[in-house]
Parts: C-alpha cells; structure tokens; sequence
C-alpha cells in the first residue's frame, strides 16, 4: 500500500516536473518574441540582470540586424520592395513674387491673358505659389497634383486653384507607350509646356498662349517616345537647359477646349494632334523641333459694349459657338551657351469685328523670337541668362468675353540671375504695344503703348 502510494506521488511529480518544462519553454518563446521585438535588454537593464555596457552592445546588435534586414530587401534604384505608397511620394514646388511699377508705366497697359498685376493700383505681387504632389504608387502608374496658392479672382487675389490633377498609366513595362488621364497641360507649343518656373521672360507670348488658358484643359491623352528620347527630355530639364519635359515624341488627344476650371458651354470635344523630336549633334548641342495642330468648338460668353463711334451699349451679334482650330511649330536651339528659341501659330477662331457690332470665326496669326546665353559664374552665383524676344499677335481673346480683338507688339529684354539651385532674381524692360482688356467706357478695348520695368524673385523647394 505505501509502495503503491509512492508510485503515485512519483507519477504525480513527474507530470507536474512535464508541466513545468512546458511553461518554462511557453515563457522561454514569449521570452524570444519580446528580445526580437527589442524589449528584453531593456527589461533585463530595469531589473539589474546585465549592466549599461552589455545592455549598449546588445542594442548595436539588434540595429546591425535591422539594417542587414533592410539591404536584403533593397531592390535596384535603392527602393525597398516592401516600401509603403506614401514613401514613394515626392513633395516640391516653387514661388514668384514681382513688382511691376519702377519708373511711370502706363497705368492702362492691362491685360488679363498675362500678368494682372500690370497696370493701376498694383504694389508687389505673388504671381506663382506652387506645391506639387507627384509619385508612382505602381510600377504602371505615375500620379501628379499641382495646385496654385496664388490665383486671382475677381475682385481678390491668393484664392487655391486646381492646375494638374492627372494619372499617367503606363501601356508598357518599358514605359514608352502612357495614357494621361485628367486635367493636364494640353500639348500645344513648346513656351505653353515648359514650367514658369523654368522660363525666361516673365509672360508667356500671347499668340501661343492664346490658344489654352493656363496652358491646360481636362482630357485623355496618348504619348509614345523611345526610352532614349525621354531620357534627353528629362535631362533637358534636369540639367538647368530650359527643357520642356516629356509631352513624347508623338501625341494625340481628346479635351474639353473650354480650358481648365472653366464651365462647358457645348458638347463639342477638341482634338489635339503632337510631333516633336530632340536631335543631339556629335558635339553635344541639342535642338528641339516640333509641331501641333488642334481642331474643335469654342463657346463665348457676351456682354454689352459701346459699339465704334459711340452711342447706346449693345451685345454683339453673332453665334456663341465658333469654330476653334490652329496650327504651330516651333524650334529650341538649347543655350550650350548661346541659345535661340522661335515659335509661330496660325489658324481660325472668334473674334469682335471692328465696329464692335459683331462676332464671328476669323484668321489668327503670330508668333515670338528669343535669344539667350547661358553664362556660367565663376563665383558668387550659379549662372545668368541674359536674353532678348520679340513677339508680336493678331487675333481674338476667345477666353474673354465678346472675344476681343487682340493686337500684340512687345520687344523684351532681360536678364535672369541664379544665386543658387533654390533663388533666382529676373529683372526686364518691355516697349509693348498691345489692345487692353478693359471692356467699359466709351472706347473699350483701346490700343495702349508704354514701357515696363519688372522684377521677379524666385524661390524653389
């Protein structure tokens, strides 16, 4: 009886003495978890079991192992394969302030299409404040938000407005072949493609920029061109040569044509067609030449003027609807040093007769030449960029109303300083004679000369 009882004390024991090893080994793998989550030096520090010494030298050995972990999972370009989306966004952009009244300018000289700081009641003035969202979140897709700080409105300035919202889906592993989706820069020209923030003179020229409003509309857009040809698109930019980007080799297109954020008045689409190519010579210069056309219906609005002579105000007669199409080319000589950049367009489109009394689909005509030398500083700055154009148009202003005629003479000369890669100061004298944008009085739309001085402080982030 007492050796039976034994045998159970033993037997008990012996399960009891399993039960405890299983709990040692549960607490040993919880134990394991927490020192890979790197808590159990620092428990093991709090408690007294090691010193400050070997708590240091445990912690190196974790961090060694975390960045071994993390160069494994590297792939090629340095991107980690398991990198999240929001780590594959880039954020930039740039800001232009200007002061447009040094000297006596003709407080008259108005025009809408450009910079609406020129003329009466002016003072300094924030003409550009970007920020830019861009990123690929896949291998096929490429996403861009732009939106401007700095737009005016009637009756205020400063007021956020949307410039790029798009998605460029690429068709090809090789990225040659994309859709860009959204709204976008219409590929017209090549002065309407290249950013503000790389441009030269202060204002686009009116014959070119006549054609889209901010440059931009919302459509579909197809591009094809070689790896090789984006590669020197790219590098165009990136090398501070005044590039244009990549809008491909070849392009075509389907937009609204009413222009970005501005209400459709018709059903009609436009369609955009785009051929371009860099040809790079055995010495290193590179020149750009190109051509686009577009075709489509435009709508404008009408308001009551004082017709020529004088007398009562009337609406001008006339459809709302026109026919809208036009033709261009142009050819960038790229400054390595000098450079020489020419553009011109012509076609159809609205237009106030005269007298005032009507409208109707008119011809259109114009065009700029710039000359540039990129000099580079062998101290206290990065380069200038001197240069000098010529532009002159004669057509309508379809996107204002009553689509008034619109003539254009300016010569411009100008100079551009690069303090560095994030500060640039423009400074530029005008002799421009243009059609003004002022609407009232008894003569609207009047023809006025002046000269301008113009400053532009540049800062990019």
């Amino acid at each position: 009886m007492f050796f039976g009882l034994t045998n159970k004390k033993n037997r008990r024991w012996r399960w009891m003495g399993w039960m405890g090893m299983c709990l040692l080994m549960a607490l040993s793998v919880g134990v394991n978890e927490t020192a890979r989550a790197g808590h159990l030096e620092d428990l093991m520090l709090e408690k007294g079991q090691i010193t400050i010494d070997e708590w240091v030298e445990l912690k190196a050995e974790e961090e060694r192992r975390e960045s071994k972990k993390l160069e494994e999972s590297r792939s090629v370009g340095d991107t980690p394969v398991t990198a999240k989306w929001y780590e594959k966004i880039s954020v930039r952009g740039y800001t232009q302030i200007r002061w447009n009244r040094l000297g006596q300018p003709n407080g008259a000289l108005v025009s809408n299409q450009g910079d609406r700081s020129i003329g009466d009641n002016s003072g300094f003035f924030l003409r550009r404040a970007r920020l830019v969202l861009s990123g690929q979140p896949h291998d096929r897709l490429f996403i861009y938000l732009q939106p401007d700080f700095a737009s005016s409105v009637t009756g205020g300035n400063h007021v956020v407005q949307l410039r790029d919202w798009y998605a460029d889906i690429f068709l090809t592993e090789d990225k040659e072949w994309r859709i860009r989706a959204g709204q976008s820069k219409v590929p017209y020209g090549f002065e309407n493609m290249q950013s503000s923030q790389n441009r030269l003179a202060l204002d686009r020229a009116d014959a070119l920029n006549s054609a889209v409003l901010n440059e931009r509309d919302f459509g579909f857009f197809l591009y094809y061109a070689p790896s090789h040809v984006r590669a020197r698109f790219r590098k165009l930019v990136e090398s501070g040569l005044k590039g244009s980007g990549d809008y491909g080799m070849l392009g075509v297109g389907v937009y609204n044509g009413q222009t970005a954020n501005q209400v459709e008045l018709n059903d009609n689409k436009h369609v955009i067609l785009r051929a371009a190519y860099p040809f790079e010579f055995p010495n290193g210069q590179i020149v750009e030449l190109g051509a686009s056309a577009y075709h489509g219906k435009f709508g404008i609005t009408k308001t009551r003027i004082v017709p020529e002579g004088g007398g009562a105000a009337v609406t001008p007669a006339g459809p709302t609807t026109f026919l809208d199409e036009r033709v261009g080319a142009y050819f960038m000589i790229y400054p390595q040093p000098f450079g020489l950049q020419g553009e011109y367009t012509f076609g159809h489109g609205p237009r106030l007769s005269e007298d005032r009394r009507s409208i109707s689909t008119r011809p259109l005509h114009g065009g700029y030449i710039q000359a540039m030398y990129n000099y580079k500083c062998p101290a206290y700055c990065l380069s200038v960029w001197p240069f000098i154009r010529y532009q002159e148009y004669l057509g309508g202003r379809k996107h204002e109303p009553n689509a008034p005629s619109h003539r254009v003479r300016e010569l411009e000369i100008g100079a551009e300083l690069q303090i560095n890669p994030n500060l640039e100061l423009t400074a530029s004298y005008s002799w421009t004679d243009r059609t003004s944008s002022v609407a009232t009085g008894s003569e609207p739309y009047k023809s006025q000369a002046g000269n301008l001085i113009r400053f532009q402080l540049q800062f990019n982030y």
